[in-house]
């Protein structure tokens, strides 16, 4: 049996690697296992590469867009292939930098899938190894669908290295990561279609932003189809048949299924050792990410909370603090910005209309609709959404949604203003920035008609 180890993290993403890394810093001896490419999902399948491919996607407007500027270029051949090798260099240097950083705080890193195998016991491929605490941190994959012919489709894992770019799209699903596929392969050139079960975009995001959203994708081509039912797909040579609820059948030479995550639990010991396990097999914890098993813990998505690369990182911190430091740090998950990326991006923070009026008594909401000044001459007829949601009787303001470009980059500004408690008179004191879009949220004065 290997020397007793301080701290045992199973998992090399994000949350796994901060938590093994802040931990060896403060002197605990720690050992990271992990069987695939550190970085976890965020890294290697989801929002690095997920961004390249949404820079490259815009690139297609730019083009057009740039003739309203003087610049009448002509719209060059897009090249899948290299797109791919650039993403698969890129993304193999962050995996170097991960297994860097480990190791420079002289964290042990193996390579191999461990299993929990008592309270505080992990073997790695016949190796064992005893920790004062376990640390689970393996995430989440998307969810396999049920259905006739479901092996023939991909999921999002699989879509930054197609082998083949798919001229024909079919995306299942109405969430984030649905929303951000349709709207990233539209902009790379494919015919995209969006089949959603439910009747709107993006359940649990504020439903006007839902709305607004829903819209500028089909302006840009994506057909999106709501209350859609997908029975079963079929394949015939290179072309793929999905049968919709109707009877309808449409082809592809690519089906997306996106219709959720679940934690990543399967074969690591976690029922054997006794940790008790969610409906959806997700790691039980409370609020300082403690199993029902003391001595064993768990963080990110594997506890399916809120699936955040930055969330995973902020309990890393937290958790490693309270263990091997003075306890003082806390995580809070009001107010957690949030930006999806499809074309235009979706940011928002803080409550959505509906949680908004069930949560306080009164709330005035501003809404903003325009087009923004680089449009007036690019020729694009992309709106820009505003919206502010305020508790009337502190005048707080608690949500703020925003659907246009960059709205990423603008909402994570804002976020730090409502975290600071700011008022709807504080923003309209604010001087704006002109011309932005940003200043609008500081513009607004009469609150929406209800």
């Amino acid at each position: 049996m290997a020397d007793d180890l301080d701290l045992f993290v199973i998992g090399g993403g994000s949350g796994g690697v901060r938590a093994a890394r802040m931990a060896a810093q403060r002197g605990a001896k720690v050992a990271v296992a992990e069987m695939g490419a550190l970085g976890g999902t965020c890294v290697n399948v989801g929002c690095i590469p997920k961004k390249l491919y949404s820079y490259a996607a815009h690139f297609s407007e730019a083009f057009e867009e740039a003739h309203g500027f003087g610049w009448p270029v002509k719209r060059p051949e897009f090249d899948w292939e290299l797109l791919k090798s650039n993403r698969a260099l890129e993304i193999e240097r962050l995996n170097s930098v991960y297994e860097a950083v480990l190791l420079a705080a002289q964290a042990t890193l193996l390579r191999g899938r461990a299993r929990i195998v008592s309270p505080h016991e992990v073997v790695v491929d016949g190796q064992r190894f005893r920790a004062r605490h376990i640390l689970v941190a393996t995430g989440a994959h998307p969810l396999q669908a049920q259905m006739p012919g479901a092996e023939h489709a991909v999921s999002s894992n699989e879509m930054f290295d197609l082998p083949r770019f798919p001229q024909r799209l079919i995306v299942v699903g109405g969430g984030y990561i649905a929303c951000e596929m349709a709207s990233i392969f539209r902009g790379l050139g494919a015919q995209v279609t969006q089949l959603v079960r439910g009747s709107r975009l993006l359940r649990g995001f504020d439903d006007d932003a839902a709305a607004f959203l829903a819209v500028e994708m089909g302006k840009k081509g994506v057909d999106i189809r709501l209350g859609t039912h997908v029975q079963r797909i079929g394949r015939e040579g290179d072309t793929l048949h999905l049968t919709q609820h109707d009877g309808q059948v449409l082809e592809a030479d690519t089906v997306l299924m996106a219709t959720g995550r679940v934690a990543n639990t399967q074969g690591l010991g976690l029922e054997d050792a006794g940790v008790a396990l969610g409906q959806r097999g997700e790691v039980i914890v409370d609020a300082h990410y403690r199993t029902n098993v003391p001595s064993i813990l768990a963080l990110g998505d594997v506890t399916d909370r809120i699936q955040l690369t930055p969330v995973a990182l902020g309990e890393a911190m937290v958790l490693v603090d309270r263990l091997f430091g003075p306890g003082k740090r806390r995580m809070d998950y009001e107010l957690i910005p949030t930006t999806v990326f499809t074309h235009p991006n979706l940011g928002t923070v803080g409550l959505t209309e509906s949680e908004a009026r069930q949560r306080h008594a009164a709330v005035r909401t501003y809404v903003s609709e325009f087009r923004s000044l680089k449009h007036t001459l690019s020729g694009s007829s992309e709106r820009t959404l505003m919206k502010l949601v305020v508790d009337d009787a502190t005048d707080r303001v608690v949500g703020l949604h925003m659907v246009g470009a960059d709205a990423g980059e603008t909402v994570q500004g804002f976020a730090v203003a409502l975290r600071a408690g700011a008022t709807k008179a504080v923003f309209d004191s604010t001087v704006g920035i002109h011309p932005t879009a940003a200043e609008e949220f500081v513009t607004m004065r009469e609150p929406a008609a209800r």
